[in-house]
């Protein structure tokens, strides 16, 4: 014999997604101030292709010129920064909530050395800096060696 459960009380049945309950919690809980900051680290998201790798980092309102990425000892550094609004002076808006992130920003990623340093590409467009890693295809990874 089997029990079957089933919630006859609609009123205690939750109405909305628990992920969509508990990022509104979070994001209430976290302190708003009138002052930009001074840091932030922005979101990255990593796909796999069969050509490579593609790096995505999410940089609403920075500039090409603010980013800087560099290659030392198989970690790719991704460092740039996004200035803050204007609040000083007669004409500024004052700030009166701040939930945007400014400043310096500086990410770091270790390669794996399947990656062809030399064919690394980046593009910013629309705010989203789109970083390709290629496979190196002269690389030798794997080989079977026969036995005379």
């Amino acid at each position: 014999m089997s029990a079957l459960l089933y919630n006859t009380h609609p009123a205690v049945r939750p109405t909305r997604a628990f992920n969509s309950m508990l990022s509104e919690l979070l994001r209430d809980a976290q302190p708003t101030t009138p002052q930009p900051s001074t840091s932030f680290v922005p979101a990255a998201d990593i796909f796999e292709t069969a050509q490579g790798f593609e790096l995505h980092l999410a940089l609403p309102g920075v500039a090409k010129d603010a980013v800087s990425i560099d290659f030392q000892d198989n970690q790719l550094v991704v460092k740039g920064n996004r200035p803050a609004p204007a609040t000083e002076g007669e004409d500024a808006p004052k700030l009166r909530r701040v939930e945007t992130r400014f400043g310096e920003f500086t990410r770091s990623f270790r390669l794996p050395e399947t990656v062809n340093v030399r064919a690394i590409t980046a593009e910013l467009t629309d705010g989203l800096l789109r970083v390709t890693l290629p496979f190196d295809t002269e690389k030798v990874t794997k080989q079977h060696i026969e036995v005379r």
